[in-house]
């Protein structure tokens, strides 16, 4: 199942929900349907014996029953890393701004995602040419995140984030990321090989992509992936 939770201007949680199997499908829009517009602290809050209101334990399995409540705690785990990030944001306002690491690829500029070839003083005709390999920086886990999506994914649109500031407190904060401290990251990426895929296999082939920074690195990792029509391109 693939669950993504948006916190919208308003301060309350919408959700967005997809899953390979229909029946789960359906329990997953139960949920997007009931926690959607409310917002963290009450979703937090809520205790699970509506599950049995409802009348679910007698139509599910045991198994089914089990993946339904399952489902539901990741919700309120989702909501309740909304709710802390909320109550940091509010602190840091009171703060110096926290250091963020982005960076953005446009169309406009996907020829300098060649790498230079040293035959021809530093220029490259060849638009099939590898991206330059990231050179050391503060920012190691961006570096070869976007360098690796770029390659895998010839983007149309790239944005990586790194969130990581705003989870000081969290457990995970510190990674595998080293000095860097990058742990928590936020990736928009538009791309044709998105094409003909739902969210679910659209993740797992990022996923892939970045299978050792996350084993090594990154602690969480925030996704919207899109086709060039989606995106309007």
């Amino acid at each position: 199942m693939w669950v993504s939770p948006h916190l919208g201007q308003d301060g309350k949680v919408y959700w967005k929900a997809d899953s390979d199997s229909q029946l789960t499908k359906g329990l997953a829009a139960l949920l997007v349907q009931g926690l959607s517009g409310c917002t963290p602290e009450e979703i937090v809050r809520i205790e699970p014996d509506f599950i049995a209101m409802l009348g679910l334990q007698q139509s599910l399995t045991p198994s089914r029953n089990n993946g339904f409540l399952n489902m539901f705690k990741l919700m309120q785990a989702k909501a309740l890393e909304l709710f802390v990030q909320q109550q940091q944001q509010r602190q840091q306002q009171e703060q110096p701004e926290a250091k963020s690491a982005s960076v953005a690829i446009n169309q406009e500029d996907k020829d300098s995602l060649s790498m230079q070839s040293p035959s021809n003083g530093g220029e490259s005709d060849d638009v099939d040419a590898e991206p330059m390999k990231p050179a050391a920086s503060n920012t190691p886990v961006a570096d070869r995140m976007v360098y690796k999506l770029k390659s895998e994914l010839d983007p149309v649109s790239l944005h990586v984030v790194d969130d990581s500031y705003k989870h000081a407190g969290h457990a995970g904060f510190k990674g595998g990321a080293g000095y860097s401290g990058e742990s928590h990251f936020t990736v928009e990426i538009t791309s044709a090989r998105f094409e003909g895929l739902t969210s679910i296999k659209r993740h797992r082939l990022v996923y892939q992509i970045l299978e050792e920074e996350l084993k090594n690195s990154i602690h969480a990792l925030s996704l919207v992936t899109k086709t060039p029509s989606e995106a309007g391109h």
